[in-house]
């Protein structure tokens, strides 16, 4: 590879940064960004978003800081149902421009 060349990138960052589980981050991250984003509406405190979602203040600072590694998606899901929202999962085959994986979209 010529110095200058930039090698191609993907949609997914965290994937061309190297990590191995980059679309289950991804997927959290976005799980976390909608919790954050109907928290900051809602004008909740951490504490009163622990009670609504049955997690500790502790893990509800980690989603709002989106430090997600000992979060786990199926417990993100729930939060959002705690918070009034509808989360679906669509099972489907694999298009070849995208090929198998994980993706949220909201």
């Amino acid at each position: 590879m010529a110095r200058n060349a930039t090698p191609p990138g993907t949609e997914n960052v965290l994937f061309d940064l190297g990590f191995e589980d980059a679309e289950e981050l991804s997927a959290k991250a976005l799980l976390a960004f909608k919790i954050n984003e109907l928290v900051d509406r809602r004008h909740l405190k951490q504490s009163q978003v622990a009670d609504l979602i049955g997690m500790s203040q502790p893990k509800v600072s980690h989603i709002r800081n989106y430090k997600l590694l000992n979060i786990s998606l199926e417990r993100l899901m729930i939060a959002l149902v705690s918070l009034d929202q509808h989360v679906e999962i669509s099972v489907r085959p694999a298009r070849r421009s995208l090929g198998p994986g994980i993706s949220v979209s909201t």
